[in-house]
């Protein structure tokens, strides 16, 4: 399957989802911020107890994660396979390259930090289009990671933006 019969295949399951119901994943867009946040204090728990040699915080850090492993279920339906740890590490990704996006746009590197920006965004969304079955493993593969010239733009017709733009779409965290 190439490029643009993987986003064909997008789109036909984007208007699949759309004829049901209305999408409402307000809840699972919270949800998954809280997650990211989650798997955030499990890296600062493992360096606390690395930098002080204090094994409370390895314990603590194993409590976290079983609070996290528990909400992650709620939104991950097929956690038995490479979909649960790639959704994690999609989260986990995301937040960390918009946290070092706000460190660049804070130290007045505006074009910089608008690219970090736009690819924590691909990967967030990305994360929701493998768990709405939008995306499968395979085409995870083919997706064309090359860096393009416009680091804001939002509508691109690439694989990300395909993703993006539907995704984007489908989610209104102003839902309550």
């Amino acid at each position: 399957m190439n490029n643009s019969d993987a986003v064909n295949n997008l789109i036909e399951k984007t208007k699949k989802l759309e004829k049901g119901e209305k999408l409402d994943l307000s809840s699972g867009e919270d949800l998954s911020i809280g997650i990211m946040n989650l798997i955030s204090i499990e890296e600062h728990l493992f360096f606390s107890g690395g930098k002080t040699g204090k094994t409370k915080y390895y314990e603590l850090l194993n409590e976290v994660r079983k609070v996290r492993v528990e909400l992650l279920k709620e939104i991950i339906k097929d956690y038995g396979g490479e979909e649960w740890c790639i959704s994690k590490h999609l989260l986990a990704a995301s937040m960390r390259v918009m946290e070092v996006g706000t460190k660049a746009l804070k130290n007045g590197e505006k074009e910089k930090a608008y690219d970090l920006f736009k690819k924590a965004y691909d990967l967030y969304n990305l994360f929701w289009g493998l768990n709405l079955g939008m995306v499968k493993k395979g085409e995870l593969k083919q997706a064309n990671f090359e860096k393009k010239e416009q680091p804001i733009e939002l509508k691109k017709n690439d694989f990300f933006g395909k993703i993006s733009n539907t995704i984007g779409k489908m989610l209104d965290c102003c839902k309550e």
